[in-house]
């Protein structure tokens, strides 16, 4: 056997995504550079680490066992890392937050000055849906998790970073043709929607119960981005969160529409499992946040107090 560090990097990655292409997007390499890397690992062994059926890429039973020695060899690499830096008196180690995906218009402004401060640490950051993040959490795959509903099956500690405020929203052109709206006459707009599972789709929905309001008129798009692209193009409104409309609004793309009911206030907030034994690490974290959460706010987010 004469694997490098890289192949078996390579093909743990290919086993977590189940897909070369998106092992490559991941590892910001090229599609033939890991397909080659993947060829060459596999020519070291006799037994297939993968097939191909139809179009999908499958990991064999084989594959899986490797790929569960790939990462303990792997993170045993880190190990060493992070005991010379602790050696050398550096804080070090991995700080693994999961974040849904509108957090990711927040997130990294409370986390990049404390990176510089101790580039010891390797980040391990997931932006995904509101499924996935609970789940990371919940399996203790993560330190801390970045929410704006804070989840009713598990038991959490929380940490305020940011009001989350969300608007109803629409182009430039509904913007000069509504002056205001009242609640009951959200039923003839036709209103663009977050996929099932979103947190923002979950506010949404909350708000048209709580006024009895039947949309019959809707269509399910699954990124804030795509939202926003339909909301533009004139495809109908939303109700977004303010966080991740910044650069539309001041273009004047997007436009605040005003309306009864509107904005609903909630909060993002850094959740933990309760009772969880921290890292160095997240330990150093957390009291980072405490101590500079509201610099963080009137240094990065003071155009938000503006809407």
């Amino acid at each position: 056997m004469n694997y490098t560090l890289h192949q078996l990097q390579v093909f743990l990655k290919i086993t977590q995504t189940q897909s070369i292409t998106k092992a490559a997007l991941e590892l910001h390499l090229t599609q033939p550079a890991v397909s080659i890397q993947l060829k060459n690992f596999q020519d070291q062994f006799d037994i297939p680490l993968t097939e191909i059926q139809g179009r999908k890429l499958y990991v064999t039973d084989f594959g899986k066992e490797i790929a569960i020695a790939a990462e303990r060899i792997i993170d045993e690499v880190h190990a060493i890392n992070y005991k010379t830096l602790a050696y050398r008196g550096q804080l070090s180690g991995r700080l693994k937050i999961s974040a849904v995906s509108t957090g990711k218009y927040i997130i990294p402004y409370f986390l990049s000055d404390f990176l510089k401060l101790h580039p010891g640490i390797e980040l391990v950051l997931d932006v995904t849906n509101k499924s996935r993040v609970i789940e990371s959490l919940e399996k203790n795959e993560v330190d801390f998790s970045l929410v704006s509903i804070l989840p009713k099956q598990l038991q959490v500690d929380h940490e305020e970073l940011l009001e989350n405020k969300l608007f109803l929203i629409g182009n430039t052109e509904d913007s000069l043709n509504w002056k205001a709206i009242k609640t009951d006459d959200l039923v003839t707009v036709p209103l663009i929607f977050r996929e099932a599972g979103s947190a923002t789709r979950l506010v949404m929905e909350q708000f048209l119960e709580d006024n009895e309001l039947k949309i019959t008129r809707k269509m399910e798009l699954t990124s804030n981005e795509a939202v926003k692209q339909a909301i533009i193009a004139g495809l109908g409104c939303s109700i977004m969160p303010l966080i991740g409309l910044r650069q539309e609004l001041t273009s004047k793309e997007l436009h605040i529409l005003p309306a009864n009911g509107l904005p609903i206030a909630s909060a993002w907030n850094l959740i933990w499992l309760k009772n969880k034994r921290f890292s160095p690490v997240a330990e150093a974290y957390l009291s980072y946040i405490r101590l500079h959460k509201q610099q963080i706010i009137s240094q990065k987010f003071s155009w938000y107090d503006k809407y």
